[in-house]
């Protein structure tokens, strides 16, 4: 029997949230489609390690429930997310104050969203700096305020993020960007953030004590030398939406799309030594024969594959996990860390938002460090922490440090928000190097590269991809 010309519609290299999203869309179409990975696992860097039941991401990206591509991607639809308690607790001058977050707007309302910034800047109650240093009590136990009470603004003897005037400017300000169409921003000039904010009257105070924080949680870059477009798209999908994680882990998401497409789609443990036009060569099986092939691996292993596709800079990660002997009372809220006095920039009780990170009785709370973990990371860590949440850290368990050199794509200005998904007829591209570098980027860009495929290949194609042949 003469062999088929090809044995799948499209081969997609990488089962991360890009290759995954698109599978979805060209098998729905009747487009044959492969997917292979390397790892023994899908989802790339979303990934989550299991110790003794806890779940601790190895990047531990937040999402917002505005993410549009959350809600149009199909096989997502069983997804759960968690969200923080709205708005953000910033720890600034010293002292932790509670930013409310302008939740719920939509495109027809953003008055709402005004007035839910306009809540914003009250001072959260905290230990005496002196109570915190002198660690446990006589009896051995950690001192802590009762739960209801970290919800009960203090009076403020002094503005903790500008002036009255300052506060509902910045209110102003998010809620014309959550109403504002993504379209309207995009054509904006693009600049460093951090020069863009200034521009547009954003105080220093303002700038320092609350958007740098927040957008260093967002997108993993402290300086602000991110794309101003990128900065703004991140502050329209809080300002409209909750910040929140995946339940059960970052692993969630990948793995809800692998299991919705059909069987035998995704293969892992298959390593892809070169790609053309019109086949993939794997190390273990040989050559697969396609009529087009979409990259969907992170931005290193693609130029591998391809020499001479551009590499952007990365931000490097680290996730320090811990679990406490006494829960520090936060809220399910997110600590964000405006003083930069120590190595985290956010921190949370992340069991409070999402009970099934920790095992009955335990609690996790997991730290960014926006860089490479300091010598000594777990002594420094705790010491941090413990000025962040007002509480002894002595008897704080490590579970584990992640560090992920390339964890973020660097997104700086000029940045093409929308760059090209199709090299040449044939071969594609996709992920979060090629849109913006985070979850809403990912799924969007393997959203762009399935439509140009389907312009390409049409959607009348119904074959059966055929078995890989056995590795000799």
């Amino acid at each position: 029997m003469l062999e088929p010309a090809y044995q799948a519609d499209v081969v997609i290299v990488g089962a991360g949230v890009a290759g995954l999203s698109a599978a979805h869309r060209l098998t729905s179409a009747g487009v044959t489609t492969v997917v292979l990975e390397a790892a023994p696992y899908v989802g790339g860097r979303m990934s989550t390690e299991k110790v003794d039941g806890f779940r601790l991401d190895r990047i531990g990206r937040l999402l917002s429930t505005a993410y549009p591509e959350i809600r149009l991607t199909p096989g997502l639809d069983t997804l759960t997310l968690r969200p923080f308690a709205p708005g953000v607790l910033v720890h600034a001058d010293g002292r932790t104050h509670r930013a409310g977050e302008p939740g719920g707007v939509t495109s027809a309302g953003g008055a709402r969203g005004a007035l839910g910034a306009a809540r914003a800047f009250v001072a959260a109650p905290r230990r005496p700096r002196a109570a915190r240093r002198a660690g446990p009590s006589p009896d051995g136990t950690v001192a802590r305020a009762a739960p209801q009470a970290a919800a009960r603004p203090l009076p403020r003897s002094f503005p903790p993020l500008g002036s009255a005037i300052d506060q509902a400017r910045l209110a102003a300000a998010l809620g014309r960007i959550a109403a504002a169409p993504v379209e309207r921003l995009l054509a904006r000039p693009d600049r460093p953030a951090g020069h863009a904010l200034a521009a547009r009257g954003m105080p220093a105070r303002t700038v320092e004590g609350f958007l740098r924080p927040l957008l260093a949680a967002l997108l993993c870059d402290p300086d602000l030398t991110m794309s101003s477009r990128s900065a703004d798209l991140a502050l329209r999908a809080f300002a409209a939406g909750r910040l929140c994680v995946p339940e059960g882990g970052a692993d969630t998401l990948p793995e809800l799309l692998a299991a919705a497409l059909p069987p035998g789609t995704v293969r892992t443990g298959v390593q892809v030594t070169s790609v053309s036009t019109t086949s993939v060569r794997t190390q273990e099986h040989g050559e697969l024969r396609c009529r087009a092939v979409l990259l969907a691996t992170d931005a290193l292993a693609a130029a591998e594959l391809l020499p001479g596709l551009r590499v952007p800079p990365f931000h490097p990660v680290t996730v320090v996990h811990h679990t406490p002997d006494e829960v520090p009372s936060t809220g399910a809220g997110l600590l964000l860390d405006a003083d930069r006095r120590g190595p985290v920039a956010h921190t949370a009780v992340l069991s409070e938002v999402d009970p099934s990170r920790a095992p009955a009785g335990r609690a996790l709370v997991s730290s960014t460090i926006l860089g490479a973990p300091p010598p000594d990371v777990d002594r420094v860590v705790r010491a941090h922490l413990a000025d962040l949440y007002g509480t002894s850290t002595l008897r704080w368990e490590l579970l584990a440090v992640h560090h992920t050199p390339d964890a973020v794509p660097a997104m700086p200005p000029p940045h093409d928000l929308r760059r090209p998904v199709r090299l040449l007829a044939g071969l594609y591209v996709c992920g979060d190097h090629r849109d913006t570098s985070t979850v809403q980027g990912a799924l969007h860009s393997g959203h762009r590269a399935a439509t140009a495929l389907l312009t390409e290949l049409g959607a009348d194609s119904a074959h059966t991809a055929a078995p890989l042949p056995r590795a000799a």
